[in-house]
């Protein structure tokens, strides 16, 4: 461990109270709430300033960086996809900060760039958020999110000509895009226009779908749906292959149980219609025949089925079963070939299955081994797709898929420095405090001895119905070939075993979660892995939120932490943005029960003075507007506040970035090379 003296920016400490039924809890860094403010604006740079002048300390860190650089330059593709007789696909030369879109009328012409994010700012910061090509691939609609907000711009692409339209629309958050079949626009939704300045902050309510007709403002969009009676209620407007139907989806905050509503595009003026009015189960349209409509659904089925309902006789009597539930988790379905495409998760991994429209199995799709497979996209008739296949060790590999012989054949192979055979991922179960049964990918370097001396990163979700896959991460390499190994446990709360395990960590029974990763910690130690010497700890988002849980709840556990966006206070989460929408899975601090479970292990209000806390980076965003930064720095505070010892517990707080999705590389390379060496200097790692 590096031996640095901190000192840490003073953290002023209000006299805040709020009751909660009857207890009386203290927030005294509330002010920390509003990331503009002049106290808190120097709070961060004085946060940056100590986090910086330690991380410049760190012996390896340049060397680290240049290495994540050397491996990060490979060509990345995405799997191909046609619409209106073209292809589209992303590639990144490797290290580019967004990856670029080209287009090309056939998989043997010269492709040509449609959209380059990259050209869009000068530090990467603006990204691709969302797109969608109209049935006849004349146009693209894409949205723009700036800084890594949640809060996107669409515009719309002329394809033969790259030129873009005059369209623009604003207010859009938590939105796809939907063409009709006469080219003329697309459905979305959007909020109301918030107050500017508190945009990042303020509570999310009340979506509304629209339909936008292209070459018109914003202002003439045609209002679809709204629900004035359901603030929470959010709108996702898909048209049908046929272009007959659009089908809404209804989402209440981040619940998988949904309602669906269809309206007939064939008939002007015609109603939103009912089809799946109670909030009871998840369903997810895969496609139609005329007025039959197929759904995968967790309805008396946790793990998930397939079933057909016709609206013409929508009455659930009249509902026909086409693929039963099995023992794996039915991840999702497509049609191709005119059968069904099935992905399965089988203990983590990906299996896909192809069944005939009557359920009938045709046969398992031969995958390359044990790791995730996506792509399977296409018509109902086509009988040519793609699919990519990625595992820990594997980079994302892309795959041509024959539907009719069965045949799939390499079609893009990245070329990445490094040789996957010399390292090895092994799946291992191991049992929870309950004796529950969880399964853990380890991966490493082969020949490592088992003699607790390794340093180990172990990361983590465990929430909102999530499914931790195997797949390649430079970053995770570079660790390992630093010697450290790569353990991933499939925490319940997480969607590796359907809806059970799901809320199995949820709620009342979130302790769980934490419960199942403490458990991990502790079979690596007692098999000879590591010791909590050697031991980190990882996670973003809600995984933030399991890191600040166990450190919390078991300090002399771990010797580093990172907590990356997390939700730290638990008892103020739903006040922000769509931080509402979690109760699904937390629970609410308004309602007393689960308030008692929330104030028992909310890392914020679970910190003790004068406790030896692991050496902690929290790193966070000033633009986040999932989980605002006030999480990540009020924790910071009260963490440097209680913290005895040694051990640094600091901040990285990034400008001009977000929740993570759509950071430029440039931006993920600095943050990764500053929580490797943050590591190899807290774990005692020799570079």
């Amino acid at each position: 461990m590096v031996a640095i003296s901190l000192t840490y920016p003073p953290s002023l400490q209000q006299d805040q109270v709020d009751t909660y039924h009857g207890v009386a809890v203290p927030d005294p860094y509330r002010w920390l709430e509003d990331p503009q403010s002049p106290a808190s604006r120097e709070w961060i740079e004085a946060q940056n300033r100590v986090t910086s002048a330690y991380l410049e300390t760190l012996p390896g860190r340049q060397t680290i960086n240049d290495r994540l650089t050397k491996i990060w330059n490979y060509e990345r593709y995405t799997t191909p996809f046609k619409r209106g007789g073209r292809y589209f696909y992303f590639k990144n030369d490797g290290l580019q900060n967004q990856s670029v879109l080209y287009t090309l009328p056939s998989l043997e012409a010269e492709p040509t760039v449609l959209l380059d994010p990259n050209t869009l700012s000068e530090d990467g910061t603006v990204s691709l958020s969302g797109m969608a090509v109209s049935e006849n691939g004349a146009y693209l609609a894409y949205g723009l999110s700036t800084g890594g907000s949640d809060w996107v711009e669409w515009h719309v692409r002329n394809i033969a000509t790259g030129a873009d339209t005059n369209d623009l629309l604003k207010w859009v958050k938590f939105s796809s895009a939907s063409w009709t079949h006469d080219h003329q626009g697309f459905f979305y939704s959007r909020y109301d226009e918030p107050d500017e300045s508190t945009k990042l902050e303020a509570v999310n309510y009340y979506q509304k779908l629209f339909y936008h007709r292209i070459g018109t403002p914003q202002s003439e969009d045609v209002l679809v749906y709204e629900r004035p009676d359901e603030k929470e209620w959010g709108f996702g407007g898909d048209v049908t292959e046929d272009g007959r139907y659009l089908i809404i989806s209804v989402w209440k905050g981040t619940d998988p149980d949904n309602l669906v509503f269809y309206k007939d595009l064939s008939q002007p003026d015609s109603p939103v219609v009912e089809l799946i009015s109670e909030f009871e189960a998840s369903y997810s349209f895969v496609d139609n025949e005329g007025s039959l409509f197929w759904f995968t659904t967790d309805l008396e089925a946790p793990k998930g089925r397939l079933i057909a309902i016709d609206v013409g006789q929508p009455a659930r009597s009249h509902w026909q079963e086409i693929i039963p539930e099995g023992d794996d988790t039915l991840e999702g379905v497509s049609i191709l070939n005119h059968q069904f495409v099935a992905d399965y998760l089988k203990d983590a991994y990906t299996t896909i299955r192809i069944f005939s429209l009557t359920g009938e199995l045709v046969r398992e799709v031969e995958l390359p081994g044990i790791g995730s497979a996506g792509g399977f996209d296409g018509k109902p008739e086509d009988t040519e797709t793609f699919y990519s296949f990625t595992s820990f060790t594997v980079p994302n590999t892309i795959y041509r898929y024959d539907m009719v012989t069965g045949q799939s054949t390499l079609y893009r192979q990245p070329t990445v420095d490094f040789d996957p055979s010399a390292y090895t991922t092994t799946q291992v179960f191991y049992p929870s405090q309950d004796g529950t049964r969880i399964p853990m990918f380890i991966t490493h370097k082969k020949g490592i001895e088992l003699n607790g001396q390794n340093p180990t990163l172990l990361y983590g979700y465990g929430g909102f119905g999530v499914s931790l896959t195997p797949s390649f991460a430079v970053s995770n390499l570079v660790w390992m070939e630093m010697g450290g190994v790569y353990a991933v446990p499939n925490l319940r709360g997480g969607g590796e075993y359907g809806e059970e395990w799901h809320l199995a960590g949820t709620k009342l029974n979130k302790q769980n979660v934490f419960d199942d990763f403490i458990a991990a910690a502790e079979w690596l130690m007692a098999e000879g892995y590591t010791s909590s010497q050697k031991l980190a700890i990882a996670g973003g988002s809600n995984g933030g939120l399991l890191v600040g849980a166990c450190m919390t709840q078991r300090p002399d556990l771990f010797a580093a932490a990172l907590p990356a966006v997390g939700v730290m206070d638990m008892l103020r989460f739903n006040q922000f943005t769509i931080g509402w929408a979690w109760e699904s899975d937390y629970g609410s601090p308004q309602n007393e029960d689960e308030f008692k479970v929330l104030y028992g292990y909310s890392p914020l209000h679970n910190l003790e003075p004068g406790t030896a806390y692991p050496a902690t980076l929290i790193t966070t965003a000033d633009h986040d507007d999932r989980v605002v930064p006030a999480h990540s720095f009020k924790f910071a505070a009260a963490l440097q506040a209680a913290h005895k010892g040694d051990a640094p517990v600091l901040i990285r707080i990034e400008t001009k970035a977000g929740h993570g999705a759509g950071k430029p590389t440039a931006k993920v390379i600095e943050e990764v090379s500053d929580k490797w060496a943050f590591l190899v200097a807290n774990l005692g790692m020799a570079l």
